[in-house]
């Protein structure tokens, strides 16, 4: 059980230290992108793949707002990176979208883009051109953010409790912070299912 006890040390930790406000900050965003009738791209790696196609699912489904992301689709996505590459697959996928300055850029990455150490690239490119259109930026990440955490206007870190735990923790955190902002009175405007079926209420 130590390991066991352990992890749910960390994660409750982490509900005690993580940042109210950041949290607060993306969800003005996203309401001003739902008020607009505007956009949101989803964009991660991984891990923060899955998260972001269920970001997706619930941007749309509980909140109305338009959302989309490139790794849903493995066949233009596998498209870009073979006829433009790794790197400019984001980027391009963008430029196609015609990403404007009404619409939105949501992250979910461990490390938040290295430009040092070239991880994300694909990710860090995405972000260089949301900047170029004035597109928003938020994000959910890890560590110290990354290049994320520069060029957001509103970016969650989740605190780093241990070194050995940063990415499940991160991904962990990802998941229940999406959730909190879906459900959110300025953004939700659909129930989720069983919250409708009054015998199991």
């Amino acid at each position: 059980m130590k390991d066991v006890d352990k992890y749910l040390y960390y994660t409750s930790e982490i509900t005690s230290i993580l940042d109210r406000r950041d949290v607060s900050d993306i969800i003005d965003v996203l309401a001003k992108v739902k008020e607009s009738n505007s956009r949101v791209f989803c964009l991660g790696l991984g891990g923060g793949a899955s998260i972001a196609s269920h970001a997706v699912n619930d941007l749309r489904k509980l909140c109305g707002i338009k959302a989309y992301t490139p790794t849903d689709n493995v066949a233009e996505f596998t498209a870009w990176i073979n006829d433009v590459s790794w790197e400019g697959s984001f980027r391009e996928y963008l430029i196609n979208s015609k990403l404007s300055d009404k619409d939105c850029l949501f992250i979910f990455s461990v490390g938040g883009g290295n430009v040092r150490e070239k991880v994300s690239v694909n990710i860090i490119e995405a972000l260089l051109y949301a900047i170029y259109v004035s597109a928003k930026i938020v994000g959910i990440v890890g560590r110290d953010g990354g290049e994320t955490k520069k060029y957001a206007n509103a970016c969650v870190i989740i605190p780093t409790v241990s070194r050995e735990l940063i990415t499940p923790l991160t991904e962990s955190f990802q998941s229940v912070i999406l959730h909190l902002i879906v459900t959110h009175p300025k953004l939700k405007e659909n129930n989720t299912f069983w919250e409708n079926q009054k015998q199991y209420s």
